[in-house]
C-alpha cells in the first residue's frame, strides 16, 4: 500500500533525524557536566586549602581530608568517610608539587578524588559524589525517550493524515481507471484535477482517454462506411457471378464478356478499396521514420511517375521552397493521392499545375472544381460529392492524405477556382544553428 509505505519512510526519516540530534546533544550535555563536575572539584579544593586551618562549611556531596608530608590523613570535617590514600596522593603531599585525580567507588558510590599540594607542607584531599551527573544522564535518556515516542507517534499520525489527503486524488484517479478497465466505458468522467503533478497526470489521463474515444468513434465510423462502401463491389461481383451460374454457357458471346469485364473491374475496385481501408486502419505511415525532405524533389518524382503513366502535361514549380521534417513514402503517398485526384476529375487534354511555396504544396487540375460548402467535407472517409459520385473511387483518397498530413503536425485545404485547388501545408523544419554561441565574460 503506497500510503504506508510513504508514511513508513516518513517514520524512519523522522526517528534517524531524532535519534542523531539526541546522540549530538547528549554528548555535549555529557561532556559539559563533566567538566562542571570537575571544575566543582577543583574549586572546592581550592576553597579547602585557602582556608586552612580554619573550618569550612560542609557540602553533603564532597568528603575533603588533609594529607600530611609523611602519608598520614586526617579528617576535615567529623563523622565522614576516610579517603584511601594511592601513592600518587602521596607523592603530591611528599614533593609538594603537581596534583591527582582519578575515579573510586566508596561504599557502592562512584566518586571523583582530587588530590593538591598546600602551601606548608602536604596536600588536601578532595572527593565528590558523581551520583547526581549520572542521575542527570538517567533522567536526560529517559525523558528524551520519552519525547522521542511522543514525537514519532505523533509525526505518524499526523503523516497519515496528510499522506492520505495527499494521495486521494490517486484513489479516485485509480478508481475511475479501474472501473473503465473493467467496464471498458471510456466516457466514465475522470475526478477534477489540480495544477500539481497528480493533476498534471489525471489531466495526461483524461488526454489519452480522450483520443481512445475519438479512435473508437472513428473505428466505429469505419467499419460502418466501409461495409455501406464493401456493400456495392460485392452485390455486383455476386450478382455477375450468380448470372453466369444460371446461364451455364447460353449467354451470347458479347454479353459474356461484358459480365467477366465488371466481374474483373468490381473485384479490381474492391481490392484497392480494401487496401486503402487496411492503410486507414493500421496507420502503417507512423512506423516510418522521420527525415529531411525536400518538397521540390518529391514532387518532381512523384508527377513524373504520374506523366509516364497517363501521358498527361503536369508542370512542377516552386517559390521558396523550404525542407521539412517528415516520412517519405508517406508523403510521396499524398502527392500521388492529390495528382490522382486531379487526373480522375479533369479532361484528359488539360495540364496539371503542381506548386510549392515555402512549405506548402498544392496541385490544381482544370476540372468542374470544388463546391463551396464540400472544401472541407471532402476530406472526410468516403465522401463524395454530388457531381463526382458517378466516378470510379472509393472516396478515401483524400482522407488518406488528410490523417498522414495530421499525424505531421499539418494542415490540408482545399479552394474553389477556375478548376480546383487541393493540397496541404507541413511546418517548416528548422536547422540546427552552425554559428557558435559567444560565451559570456
Amino acid at each position: 500500500m503506497l500510503r504506508a509505505r510513504i508514511t513508513l519512510v516518513v517514520i524512519v526519516a523522522v526517528i534517524a533525524a531524532i535519534v542523531v540530534t539526541l546522540a549530538t546533544s547528549y554528548r555535549g550535555i555529557t561532556e559539559l557536566v563533566a567538566d562542571q563536575h570537575d571544575r566543582s572539584l577543583n574549586d572546592r579544593a581550592d576553597a579547602v586549602i585557602a582556608v586552612l586551618p580554619a573550618v569550612l562549611p560542609e557540602r553533603s556531596d564532597t568528603t575533603e581530608q588533609l594529607l600530611l608530608a609523611d602519608g598520614t590523613a586526617r579528617p576535615l570535617a567529623p563523622g565522614r568517610l576516610a579517603l584511601p590514600v594511592a601513592e600518587a596522593d602521596r607523592l603530591v603531599a611528599r614533593t609538594g608539587s603537581g596534583i591527582a585525580e582519578y575515579n573510586i567507588d566508596l561504599d557502592g558510590v562512584p566518586y571523583g578524588i582530587l588530590t593538591k599540594p598546600r602551601q606548608g607542607g602536604g596536600a588536601v584531599m578532595v572527593a565528590q559524589r558523581y551520583q547526581e551527573p549520572e542521575q542527570l544522564d538517567n533522567e536526560f535518556i529517559w525523558r528524551t525517550g520519552g519525547i522521542t515516542l511522543i514525537a514519532v507517534a505523533l509525526s505518524a499520525l499526523l503523516s497519515w493524515l496528510a499522506i492520505g489527503r495527499i494521495l486521494r486524488p490517486v484513489r479516485r484517479l485509480l478508481a475511475a481507471t479501474e472501473h473503465i478497465s473493467s467496464t471498458q466505458d471510456l466516457s466514465v468522467p475522470l475526478p477534477p484535477t489540480g495544477r500539481d503533478e497528480i493533476g498534471r497526470l489525471t489531466g495526461s489521463f483524461d488526454t489519452m482517454l480522450t483520443a481512445l474515444r475519438r479512435s473508437r468513434a472513428q473505428q466505429h465510423r469505419l467499419v460502418q462506411d466501409a461495409s455501406h462502401e464493401l456493400r456495392t463491389p460485392l452485390t455486383s461481383i455476386r450478382g455477375s457471378a450468380e448470372l453466369l451460374q444460371r446461364a451455364r454457357g447460353r449467354l451470347e458471346p458479347d454479353d459474356e464478356t461484358k459480365v467477366l469485364d465488371t466481374l474483373v473491374q468490381e473485384s479490381a475496385a474492391l481490392d484497392a478499396l480494401v487496401a486503402e481501408l487496411v492503410e486507414l486502419a493500421t496507420d502503417q505511415h507512423t512506423a516510418e521514420e522521420l527525415i529531411v525532405l525536400d518538397l521540390l524533389t518529391l514532387a518532381e518524382d512523384c508527377a513524373q511517375r504520374f506523366r509516364h503513366r497517363s501521358g498527361r502535361t503536369i508542370t512542377v514549380t516552386a517559390d521558396q521552397p523550404r525542407p521539412v521534417l517528415a516520412r517519405a513514402r508517406a508523403l510521396a503517398r499524398c502527392v500521388d493521392n492529390l495528382l490522382g485526384n486531379a487526373i480522375k476529375f479533369s479532361p484528359p487534354d488539360t495540364p496539371i499545375d503542381v506548386h510549392i511555396h515555402g512549405t506548402r504544396l498544392s496541385v490544381r487540375d482544370q476540372g468542374p472544381g470544388i463546391a463551396p460548402d464540400d472544401t472541407t467535407a471532402i476530406f472526410d472517409r468516403f465522401y463524395r460529392a454530388a457531381n463526382t459520385r458517378g466516378t470510379p473511387g472509393s472516396g478515401l483518397g483524400l482522407a488518406i492524405v488528410a490523417d498522414i498530413v495530421t499525424a505531421h503536425h499539418g494542415t490540408v485545404f482545399a479552394e474553389h477556382g477556375p478548376g480546383a485547388r487541393i493540397g496541404f501545408e507541413l511546418p517548416p523544419h528548422a536547422p540546427p544553428s552552425s554559428t557558435p554561441r559567444r560565451r559570456r565574460i
